[in-house]
């Protein structure tokens, strides 16, 4: 099964390519690789929320974040070589704006990590970062990065 038609059956529809914040492309290609720049979770153009985890923005709030961030990192990849030519997810990194205290970074960045296993099976199997950090972006809650292999 293609990974559209995986998208299709999820009900999941890829969102136009987030515009950079800054001086960068959101993903470039080197050889078989397509590597995104850290995407925020844009919703539309706009953040749905802004804050630190573990002060204004629950765990669950977090992975739903991470969610999208991950969806804006793959919008990123279809543009640069389509989405029906990657391959494998290689790796995802995650940074989580914590607030002091806060531990739960992998459970925040989870729902990146679920969502690429739904769509890929086995292909989604992939290295991974949680990192948390003090500040990120527009006071965005998370920011996903991720590498993948194309045909």
């Amino acid at each position: 099964m293609s990974i559209s038609n995986r998208l299709a059956e999820l009900g999941i529809t890829l969102p136009a390519v987030a515009t950079p914040v800054a001086a960068y492309v959101p993903a470039i290609t080197v050889g078989n690789q397509v590597w995104t720049s850290g995407q925020l979770p844009f919703i539309e153009g706009e953040l749905p929320e802004t804050g630190k985890l573990g002060a204004e923005i629950t765990v669950e709030k977090g992975a739903e974040y991470a969610r999208q961030c991950a969806l804006n990192a793959l919008a990123a990849v279809d543009s640069q070589v389509g989405i029906d030519n990657v391959k494998r997810v290689l790796k995802i990194v995650g940074f989580v704006a914590s607030a002091p205290g806060f531990h739960e970074q992998p459970a925040v960045v989870n729902g990146a990590s679920t969502l690429i296993g739904e769509i890929f099976g086995e292909a989604g199997a992939h290295a991974r970062s949680a990192v948390g950090v003090a500040e990120l972006p527009l006071n965005a809650p998370v920011e996903i990065e991720i590498i993948v292999e194309v045909a």
